[in-house]
């Protein structure tokens, strides 16, 4: 712990509550070393379970990755088939470090378009923690932000064809309850690696007001280390949401 030269304990540097990731670069990791791009997909496990031990052991309420977009359908079907192989192998192996980081595992997307045999291995894993409480990760596959919108304005068209709503009181708290997000607070820091710097229909609601850190650094070579530098440049920026920093500051 560190001490103000008065002796007083320094104020911990501020946490996000919440932190999403995109997770690129495991195409080029792999063709950089002259290997097939399930390579780079195999070896971008590790920083997985890394950033998820790193979020628990931080106390951050929740993570969010992005494993697999409603576009991402449309790579080489070899590809696409390895990944679905490689996701069900993943839930199987690493259930035991969601356990005992207390993991709370959730997948958000168009599940349906999975394979039964991944849905099931899915749905086990999330049974078997659903009792675990110290960080909630969700985990975004066959997801895509505009879809999530627009399921979530289906759902309100459909309760004002009932007569359960008017569309003049519909309020943003009431469409966010929509979102594959729903009861979780909004994403504060958004992390990308890979070097491209966009969101790519990513949580387009709720990343409104998210600070955006984007590194050079690929997927299979982000360390604990690169975490905390995103972490460090969160705790670095003033966050206003649309006031003046002298108001934040007062």
């Amino acid at each position: 712990m560190h001490s103000s030269p008065s002796g007083l304990a320094a104020a911990a540097p501020p946490l996000p509550c919440h932190v999403a990731i995109v997770m690129d670069g495991n195409g080029r990791w792999a063709s950089g070393q002259g290997r097939e791009r399930s390579a780079g997909h195999h070896s971008g496990l590790g920083p997985v379970r890394t950033v998820i031990e790193a979020a628990a052991r931080h106390g951050i309420e929740a993570l969010t990755l992005f494993a697999f977009s409603s576009e991402n359908w449309s790579r080489p079907a070899s590809e696409v088939a390895g990944l679905m192989n490689l996701f069900c192998d993943a839930l199987d192996a690493e259930l035991p470090m969601l356990q005992t980081n207390g993991v709370r595992l959730r997948f958000i997307g168009e599940l349906s378009a999975l394979e039964a045999r991944l849905r099931a291995r899915i749905d086990a894993a999330t049974a078997a923690t659903a009792a675990n409480s110290r960080l909630r990760l969700q985990v975004a596959v066959s997801y895509g932000g505009r879809q999530d919108i627009l399921a979530a304005a289906r759902r309100v068209a459909a309760r004002c064809e009932r007569g359960e709503l008017r569309s003049s009181e519909l309020s943003a708290e009431e469409f966010a309850a929509g979102l594959a997000l729903a009861g979780l607070p909004d994403p504060d820091l958004f992390i990308r690696t890979g070097g491209e710097q966009r969101i790519s229909n990513f949580l387009l609601w709720n990343l409104a007001y998210a600070e955006l850190y984007f590194t050079e650094t690929l997927w299979p070579d982000f360390s604990a280390a690169d975490f905390e530098i995103a972490l460090q440049h969160f705790a670095g920026r003033q966050r206003r949401f649309g006031l003046t920093g002298t108001q934040v500051a007062s």
